[in-house]
């Protein structure tokens, strides 16, 4: 099967009417104070949703019984990338993690009662979720069969029990979705949030400021939930989770994306206009090749990103697949690199909050642990290899 990566007319359509919302509506809210230490207020969120919703752009990722625009993941990839070039982007396009990945495990694996009840108001925006899996040392982290939060049936009810750490925006949800382990293996429970049962130990003072509600250590004290509110069946949580965080991982590298492609520009603003030694910065091959390699790492990450949405939208095993791990690794890394040579390019700027350039570094720093950090997929990947040896 040959891969096309043409790019349909809705596709650059909705494309360019991003770029302009992101210029003209989101990127002006850059400076807002209501920007913190563990990301942006929920009035700041709504209000860049209201914005979106009004331009026609909210949820383009959902189906369209949904309120979406049901677009595939090559369309999303173009469409995200388009959002990611400010950092508010994916929040006013309400395509922000963790709430885009619950979104589509929502959409593939809840019951229409469950649907009704938590996908469609996170659709419309008008509210936030959390997935609550990873715990803190000795529970699940990168090894999720290390579980030890529990639940146990009672009657027509499952009380849960146990720590979760690093949960993005469990600070504001009212949307939860967490893992525990049962009798019959890892199960995934929705719960409605707030709740007096799932309490916030501590909001983390972390490296990235972007996503709303920071990360949390969060406490579940004899959590009771109906057996309706089990996602899926019981016992398959894993195999929910994966449904999750394949294409999460790729939407990720889609979002971060668009920061970079930002960081680079402003990096070559500068460069073009900032003289040294008699010249422009850019005419110095020590500045003018960090810009150069950063256009190759940019390129490379666009179409292995579109290689992987393909593989999403065709091949029929990208769900849990390796093209994930592959393009997690790659882009991250990419971008990791482009992001701090903007850094250097603009010197004490770069360090300084007169650009975003030093937040999309330190986010994109954070993006390299997030869904599985670099070594975990180069340890997946290498069992893959194995595997195929062995069968040679």
């Amino acid at each position: 099967m040959s891969v096309d990566l043409t790019r349909g007319a809705r596709e650059l359509a909705l494309a360019a009417r991003t770029e302009t919302f992101i210029r003209e509506v989101v990127i002006p809210y850059e400076t807002d104070p209501r920007i913190g230490s563990h990301g942006p207020s929920d009035e700041l969120c709504y209000e860049l949703k209201a914005h979106a919703r009004a331009a026609g752009l909210l949820s383009p990722h959902v189906g369209e019984a949904f309120g979406g625009l049901g677009l595939n993941h090559r369309e999303i990839a173009t469409v995200f990338r388009a959002a990611g070039y400010s950092m508010l982007g994916p929040i006013a396009l309400n395509i922000m993690a963790p709430d885009e990945g619950n979104m589509a495990l929502l959409e593939k694996v809840a019951s229409p009662a469950q649907q009704e009840h938590f996908l469609r108001p996170l659709a419309a925006g008008l509210t936030r979720s959390a997935f609550f899996m990873t715990e803190p040392d000795g529970g699940a982290g990168s090894d999720p069969s290390m579980m030890k939060t529990t639940a146990r049936q009672d009657g027509n009810h499952w009380i849960i029990n146990g720590r979760k750490a690093f949960i993005t925006g469990a600070d504001g949800a009212t949307v939860g979705i967490i893992m525990a382990k049962t009798e019959e293996g890892a199960t995934l429970f929705l719960a409605d949030m707030p709740d007096p049962a799932i309490v916030t130990e501590r909001v983390l003072d972390t490296i990235d400021r972007t996503m709303p509600g920071g990360h949390a250590i969060i406490q579940l004290n004899d959590l009771r939930v109906s057996s309706d509110a089990v996602l899926g069946e019981v016992g398959q949580g894993f195999k929910y989770a994966q449904v999750r965080l394949a294409p999460a991982r790729l939407t990720h590298c889609m979002r971060w994306w668009g920061a970079a492609k930002r960081a680079h520009d402003i990096a070559i603003d500068y460069a073009c206009r900032r003289h040294a030694f008699g010249k422009p910065l850019i005419d110095h091959e020590g500045v003018g090749f960090m810009l150069a390699d950063n256009e190759i790492d940019l390129k490379q990450s666009e179409l292995m990103i579109d290689w992987c949405a393909w593989v999403l939208d065709n091949a029929g095993h990208g769900a849990g697949g390796p093209e994930s791990s592959i393009a997690k690794v790659a882009v991250s890394e990419a971008l990791f690199r482009v992001a701090d040579r903007c850094v250097q390019v603009l010197g004490g700027i770069g360090v300084s909050d007169d650009t975003p350039v030093h937040q999309i570094f330190r986010d994109i720093r954070a993006f390299r642990i997030y869904d599985g950090p670099s070594e975990v997929h180069r340890w997946s990947i290498a069992k893959r290899i194995k595997r195929e040896q062995a069968g040679r």
